[in-house]
């Protein structure tokens, strides 16, 4: 017979405990507790390990124990953003009523929800980076993907197929991403892990409650104001993330005012491969620098912030590009007014952040005065940009709201030296509440104000000895000697007699003793309801807040460009609509912001056009600069692009709509994916995707396989692109020298190689791009200069002889060479070959539109099985 199990039974505490924490159980809840913030179980566990505190355990009555890790309430905001970093969602649960004033278990309750992707607290924020949160929603074809930043109120949706959705979360980068639940699978393997994420319930998302929760949160009947009403599927994944910022207690968003559109259209197209080959946002080795941390030089965290999202969007028009460099050119002409306009700008804090914490109630009264201050300075600000009188400029002075009413509002209600803390006190100025002012004075001058009005009843009643005293049974009282009783006015009421006096109250006694006791506590309640209008008030003031943090971050990033052109001899680049691109001695920008000063980086120049000149083949060896050569060619022409003046003595640029890279691959082992299948994704991902105004590098493809298949590869690879319709701009490095062949056989690829030379059995790497093709890698002596010992060199260069001697080398050069182009015109078959019927029963069998990279490999493998039968 089985026993029935008791139900165990738990303190009061620990019930009040696991019912909120029922309500929250993928967050680590805090729990106020007196002074403290505890946490229990499975929470303390993870708690104590990412604090570095003290595990320990508590009684739970018959519950046996449970453990238990806590941390004083004061030092939350040194403990959280490291639970946060850490990728925990954190519930904060505070007392919600005094506990000396009941007698039962304190009432609690979570205030906030703190997530990576929500974090508002500047400790845990990068005040130069976004924080952003995302959401994904997989469509049949077309999937959805939104972002916003609460810490600045911005709000971003686009839609597309799975490759532009994962170009878009390697420019955001969120800290935080979002999915249905019931898509896990699809998610974890699109996207393997890569970000925290949170799944929410299937049913947030659909299009009839996306549509009803955007609408509800910027008070509008449609979304077509903000021209997004036909992105479904970006709308699903936008209002999945309105459900999940209600869901956290995140209500208050009224700084969240707009959504905008991510179109490809509108910037280059940069894939996700590109932004992490060319080392954009962030370097791919410990110690390297990105171009971003060498351009980056903007004095405000606003102005960082755009410079982020400007790089990896830059413009495809050739006015707004254009725009910049006229404004950068101002500035570098106008040196010391563009200097007074950045010491203005370094006055100016956090306007976005600043808003955004005004609109969550998140702003302390010390920031509050670093608004005012900072719109001090945008008057001045306004009259340097109109001396400039440049259009673009004179645009952007027009778009300065001085804010005036702001400044008064707030310069009319706080003290200059208010403090950041609330309950400091003295925060609101004297002049702006008459009750607070008489509480102030009554707090400050209290034995003042008794002494004046012992001296007025002394004058009224003629009472000499008249004094004021007070005792813990009736308060304050006067105190009237026997001798004076007769003098007592009538409307004195008696509360006590002694041996030789009497003692008395009056009304306005009584009205001073309510007012004196507890002065201070009334004092701080009154102060605290006066600031929390006056946060109220400045909700008026978002629109032109945001509109100047936008202004003002735009001007740093042009002064920005002016500053780091002039010390580092950056030239503006001429902008054409053409597709030709030109740049005479052009040097890799974080290349040179690394060299030591004594050392020159040695410029090399690049051509490349749609009539002899499409693709230009680099060879030489390693270490002798190919990839750099390639790689400054993109980031010069992406620097222009953003409106920056660039690194090269002249740049004619056409503008370009896209650029692809293959450059360094690695292993993905943890994926599946070894070099050769990452070199194949990323190619293919260029050859389905390229435009005629595409800009291609190409480094050392086909060297995951073997020397025959490598050269097949990267043969047919650069015979595609030169045969391509659109006739897209490509730099090949390679050291397959074999495919120097090419520039006989097509017109428009030329043979270039960076130049080296022998002095006494050592190679000197010159670093400079010569035309003409070379014939030797030189890997012997790069591996002599690695510091391979002697013995293993000596061996290496025999066994180079010997199979040198065997004319190995030369015998695939001729095979290369009778490679002749493919005739579209002939079939490879008689059409009565029973081999070719095969192979046109297995080439109708594919579907193109849906064959992975792996699938063709095995196709192309078979259908050269069926040629050899």
């Amino acid at each position: 017979m089985s026993k029935v199990k008791k139900a165990v039974k738990e303190t009061p505490l620990m019930g009040q405990y696991n019912k909120i924490k029922a309500k929250y159980p993928d967050a680590i809840l805090l729990f106020r507790v007196g002074d403290f913030y505890e946490t229990f179980g499975e929470d303390a566990i993870k708690t104590a390990n990412v604090l570095g505190i003290v595990l320990t355990k508590r009684a739970n009555g018959k519950a046996a124990h449970i453990e238990l890790a806590g941390f004083p309430h004061h030092a939350v905001d040194t403990y959280l953003p490291k639970l946060v970093r850490a990728g925990y969602r954190v519930a904060i649960c505070e007392q919600l009523e005094d506990p000396k004033k009941t007698k039962q278990i304190v009432k609690r309750g979570v205030t906030e929800m703190v997530t990576p992707g929500l974090a508002i607290n500047d400790k845990i924020l990068d005040n130069r980076s976004n924080n952003y949160l995302g959401s994904i929603y997989f469509g049949n074809k077309t999937h959805g993907i939104s972002f916003i930043d609460v810490s600045t109120g911005a709000f971003y949706v686009s839609e597309g197929n799975i490759d532009y959705i994962k170009n878009l979360l390697q420019k955001f980068q969120p800290a935080e991403l979002l999915f249905n639940k019931a898509q896990q699978k699809t998610f974890h393997q699109e996207l393997k892990n890569n970000f925290h994420n949170f799944g929410l319930e299937d049913w947030v998302f659909t299009t009839e409650y996306a549509n009803n929760k955007l609408a509800n949160l910027f008070d509008t009947a449609s979304l077509k104001g903000f021209g997004v009403d036909v992105l479904n599927e970006g709308l699903i994944a936008a209002g999945s993330i309105v459900q999940y910022l209600g869901e956290t207690e995140h209500n208050q968003l009224k700084h969240i005012n707009k959504i905008s559109r991510l179109a490809p259209e509108n910037s280059v197209w940069l894939d996700q491969f590109t932004i992490k080959n060319l080392e954009l946002l962030r370097p791919n080795n410990v110690n390297g620098k990105a171009l971003i941390d060498v351009i980056d030089q903007t004095i405000s965290s606003m102005g960082s912030r755009m410079m982020k999202l400007w790089l990896v969007n830059p413009l495809k028009e050739k006015e707004a590009i254009e725009q910049r460099h006229k404004a950068v050119e101002i500035f570098i002409k106008n040196g010391a007014k563009a200097g007074d306009i950045r010491s203005f700008i370094h006055q100016i804090g956090d306007l976005e952040r600043l808003v955004s914490k005004i609109a969550l109630s998140k702003v302390n009264p010390r920031e509050l005065l670093q608004l005012k201050s900072s719109l001090d300075t945008i008057a001045p600000l306004k009259k340097l940009l109109k001396q400039l009188k440049e259009p673009y400029l004179k645009h952007n002075e027009q778009l300065l709201d001085e804010c005036k009413q702001c400044i008064s509002t707030i310069e009319n209600s706080l003290n200059e030296e208010a403090p950041a803390q609330l309950n400091k006190g003295n925060i609101i100025k004297d002049g702006v509440s008459k009750p607070l002012d008489e509480l102030k004075t009554i707090s400050n001058n209290g034995k003042e104000y008794l002494l004046q009005l012992q001296n007025k009843e002394i004058e009224n009643t003629g009472i000499t000895s008249l004094k004021i005293g007070f005792n813990n049974v009736f308060g304050y009282y006067l105190e009237v000697k026997n001798s004076h009783k007769d003098k007592v006015p009538e409307e004195w009421v008696r509360k006590q007699t002694l041996t030789n006096a009497e003692r008395y109250i009056t009304d306005e006694l009584k009205q001073y003793e309510e007012k004196i006791l507890g002065a201070d506590d009334k004092i701080k309640k009154l102060e605290l309801e006066l600031y929390v209008q006056l946060v109220q008030d400045m909700l008026n003031y978002i629109a032109p807040l945001q509109q100047n943090a936008k202004v003002i971050a735009r001007l740093d990033c042009l002064l920005c460009f002016a500053e780091i052109s002039l010390a580092n001899n950056y030239r503006k680049p001429i902008i054409t609509n053409d597709s030709d691109l030109q740049i005479i001695e052009g040097r890799h920008p974080v290349i040179e912001a690394q060299l030591p000063p004594e050392e020159s980086y040695i410029p090399n120049d690049v051509t490349l056009n749609d009539n002899n000149q499409q693709i230009v083949m680099i060879t030489g060896p390693n270490m002798a600069g190919k990839s750099a050569i390639l790689r400054q060619t993109a980031l010069i022409s992406i620097m222009a692009q953003i409106g920056c003046f660039v690194p090269a003595k002249k740049a004619k640029l056409g503008i370009l709509d896209k650029i692809f890279t293959r450059v360094g691959a690695t292993d993905n082992i943890s994926s599946g994916e070894s070099t050769f299948m990452v070199e194949m994704n990323e190619t293919a991902s260029i050859i389905n995707n390229l435009s005629s105004r595409s800009l291609i590098l190409l480094d050392e493809i086909g060297r995951g396989t073997s020397t025959y298949d490598g050269i097949s590869i990267a043969w047919s690879v650069v015979e595609h692109l030169h045969n391509h319709p659109h006739k897209p701009k490509t730099l090949f490095a390679t050291h397959y020298h074999e495919l120097n062949e090419l520039s006989k056989k097509f017109d428009g690829i030329k043979n270039y190689n960076v130049s080296t030379k022998e002095l006494n059995n050592k190679v000197i790497f010159l670093r400079k791009l010569v035309a003409g093709g070379t014939q030797h890698s030189f890997g012997i002596h790069v591996a002599k200069m690695a510091g391979m010992p002697n013995t293993l060199i000596n061996r290496a260069n025999a066994i180079l002889k010997e199979l040198e001697r065997k004319s190995i080398n030369s015998d695939l050069k001729q095979k290369v060479a009778a490679v002749q182009p493919i005739n579209y015109q002939l079939s490879m078959f008689g059409m009565d070959d029973p081999r070719m019927k095969k192979i046109m029963e297995m080439l109708n069998d594919i579907d193109v539109n849906a064959i992975t990279p792996v699938e063709a490999l095995l196709k192309i493998q078979a259908l050269k099985d069926a040629t050899e039968e």
